[in-house]
């Protein structure tokens, strides 16, 4: 199963570093049947895009708790075995996100197919998206269209190849 796992460049860095994307169980997201009937289509690159999105979401969220962190929203996609990931009534409870599901295997940042993050141009619309999040989330349409504006930039496609260039950025 493709899975996106949300990071920051630092939280990229450290997986560059060891090797491992995820040990134990970390939420990503994927397509889900959740997701299926949201999105009311079964494109898979349609379905897909939007796992992708709510992983730039939980990104942007990250960042929002790590202000040090350089204001870039990173997702990494990754295959792996259906068996290691939990969607529904079967995943914990904690799991509230359209998408989201409990990957519950150690994940090799070798069985990475890219990596998905913003260019230096976005910077400033995240980092004001960042600033914004807690207060669009409890609806302030001002701080919403901050977060909207971060989400007009379009996360650039990396091959696995250039994760060192990117951790450099962080």
């Amino acid at each position: 199963m493709r899975v996106y796992v949300p990071l920051t460049l630092p939280g990229l860095a450290e997986a560059y570093r060891t090797g491992v994307l995820g040990t134990g169980s970390f939420v990503a997201y994927a397509v889900t049947p959740e997701l299926r009937q949201w999105c009311g289509s079964e494109d898979l690159e349609e379905l897909e895009y939007a796992a992708l999105g709510q992983a730039a979401l939980a990104s942007l969220r990250l960042l929002a708790a790590d202000r040090s962190a350089t204001p870039r929203r990173v997702v990494v996609a990754a295959d792996v075995p259906d068996r290691a990931v939990r969607t529904g009534p079967d995943a914990d409870a904690e799991l509230s996100e359209l998408g989201e599901v409990m990957v519950a295997a150690e994940v090799p940042l070798a069985k990475a197919a890219a990596v998905h993050a913003d260019a230096e141009d976005a910077e400033r619309d995240v980092a004001a998206a960042a600033e914004a999040l807690a207060e669009a989330d409890a609806g302030d349409d001002h701080e919403l269209a901050a977060v909207e504006a971060a989400d007009h930039h379009e996360l650039l496609w990396y091959a696995t190849q250039e994760i060192p260039n990117l951790v450099r950025q962080s």
